[in-house]
This record gives structure tokens, C-alpha cells and sequence, in this order.
């Protein structure tokens, strides 16, 4: 494979003057690749500065971000967010397929109701085999609302310019989100499965005495487990428990803590660096927190 190059994409004209389009706004743009890039282009890095969000519509081109590519076909919506490299490959001998996209600036929502929002939109911390799938009806809801961004920014820009190009992109990052929500539920099969590995890692976890040399486990640790991003994992998790993947963690944490606190041939000290607390106070702050008493008293 020949070697990637990185170019750093600080700015939407940065953008689209790789591929020679017209910047007709500073902090956000709407872009339509539909012709065969130069092949110089290929297995290029991104280090995207900006928010970005692309519509995939065809096969022969694939995305890859971290160690591997993304597990999308016809239709489907991939994320990234300022900080993430993501490089780009195709078969040059195949046509290149269509896809749409919105880029724009972190400055473009400071001080917005998107700004503030913009960290509740977990899918961009998504990577590899995590794409969003879409139907043909889900395709034009988000071909729409990228077609209202255009409208809006070839109008002259005035004071209602901000408030309609940002709402319209948290309107696009809602429908993404329930989009998602419903992919979490028609891939209910694969789900469970993650769920039992996680199950059967987290208690591993602990009877292997993997707790007492490396500490606490973490979710990033089952994460990697189950070969998902941390952000996709949790979401999971969430969607599957009702709870937070780090609070179903804890969970089992107390759970545990109550039976080795029962042993009589374990201290409060044992029993806090088995489960992989670096300091015992620690442990009793925590085991208070959610039983109510101190594992002493517990064990009274």
C-alpha cells in the first residue's frame, strides 16, 4: 500500500480548496464529491480541525480511522470531530463513489445552543465498525437538511444567518441520533453478545486477580475487549442496562464488596486492594456512598 501523507484541515476553505470549490462561508460548508479526485489524494490523512459529517452513497471507497476501516456500503453516515486523522483510500479502478458532506468550525457554534450541546452527540467519539446505516427514507431526511444548509448559505448572510445554519446542523445531529438509537435496537442480536462478553470479562476480571495488579477496570479496558471505541461501547451499554457502563462497573464492584466483606478471613484492607482500590479509604467512601453504611458496620 503506498504510503499516506497528512494534511492538516484547520479551516473550511482548507477543505475545499483541495478540491478547487467555492468558499461561501468562513465556518461552514456543504460539500458534494462526485468527481474522481487526482490520485494524489489517495490514502491521504485528514487531521481534521473541524466538525464533519459525510454521506456515503456507493461502494469503492472506504474510510479508515484507527486500525480498521469503517463497515460501511450504500448509504451510510460517518462522523469526525476536530482532533481525529482519518485517511481516506480508494480502488482506482473503480469510479469513485458519490457521497455529500457538512464541515464546519468549532467558532461557528461558540456561544450557541448547539455549543452546548455539541459534547451530547457521543456518535463522533465512534470509530472503527461503528458507521451509521441508513434506510432510503433516513438518506433524504439527511440529504434534506443538507440541502436547507446550502440553500442558506448562497443567501446573503444577516443577522438570522447563525441561528438558522446552526439550528438546522442540531436538527441533522438529532435525526442522527435517533437513527442510531434505532440501529442499536435492529442490531439487538449483536448487542446481547457484547453484553454477555462484557458479563463474563468483568467478572474474569476480578476472579483472575487482574483487579489487584492493575487496579480498578475501566470501561476504555472492556471497550478495547470488545474492539469498540469507548464512546460506542458506552452508548451500548446505556441503551442496553439503562445505566452508564461506568456505573454498571461500580455496580458490580458492590456487589462483590459485599461478599468478600461477609469473609471473616479478609480485612476491610484485603478486601479493598482485591477489588483493585489503591487506597482503602477509597473504598470505604464508595462502599458507604451506595450501601449507606461503612463495610464495617456491613459486616456487623
Amino acid at each position: 500500500m503506498a504510503e499516506s501523507k497528512i494534511i492538516q484541515v484547520d479551516s473550511v476553505d482548507t477543505y475545499n480548496k483541495m478540491y478547487g470549490w467555492e468558499t461561501l462561508h468562513p465556518l461552514v460548508t456543504i460539500v458534494n464529491h462526485t468527481e474522481e479526485p487526482s490520485a494524489d489524494m489517495n490514502h491521504t490523512r485528514l487531521n481534521y480541525g473541524l466538525y464533519a459529517l459525510f454521506l456515503k452513497q456507493g461502494n469503492g471507497c472506504s474510510i479508515r480511522y484507527g486500525r480498521e476501516k469503517y463497515d460501511y456500503q450504500e448509504g451510510t453516515v460517518v462522523c469526525f470531530k476536530p482532533g481525529q486523522v482519518v485517511e481516506v483510500e480508494w480502488d482506482e479502478n473503480l469510479p469513485m463513489p458519490p457521497s455529500r458532506g457538512l464541515l464546519f468550525h468549532p467558532d461557528l457554534i461558540y456561544g450557541t445552543t448547539l455549543g452546548k450541546r455539541i459534547h451530547d452527540y457521543t456518535f463522533f467519539d465512534y470509530d472503527q465498525r461503528e458507521a451509521l446505516h441508513l434506510s432510503d427514507r433516513e438518506q433524504r431526511i439527511i440529504s434534506d437538511l443538507l440541502d436547507s444548509i446550502q440553500e442558506e448559505l448562497e443567501h446573503p448572510v444577516d443577522k438570522h444567518s447563525q441561528t438558522l445554519i446552526t439550528d438546522a446542523i442540531g436538527l441533522m445531529l438529532d435525526y442522527c441520533m435517533r437513527f442510531y438509537d434505532r440501529q442499536f435496537i435492529t442490531r439487538k442480536k449483536v448487542n446481547s453478545d457484547i453484553m454477555s462478553d462484557f458479563e463474563r470479562n468483568l467478572a474474569e476480571y476480578f476472579k483472575s486477580g487482574e483487579a489487584e495488579r492493575k487496579g480498578l477496570p475501566s470501561v476504555a479496558y472492556f471497550a478495547d475487549k470488545a474492539h469498540l471505541s469507548a464512546g460506542y461501547f458506552g452508548d451500548l451499554i446505556k441503551k442496553e442496562t439503562g445505566l452508564t457502563a461506568q456505573r454498571y462497573i461500580q455496580n458490580k464492584v458492590i456487589d462483590l464488596s459485599k461478599q468478600y466483606v461477609m469473609d471473616p478471613r479478609l480485612s476491610i484492607n484485603q478486601v479493598a486492594y482485591k477489588l483493585g482500590f489503591q487506597y482503602p479509604q477509597h473504598f470505604t467512601r464508595l462502599f458507604k456512598q451506595q450501601v449507606g453504611m461503612t463495610p464495617s458496620e456491613y459486616r456487623q
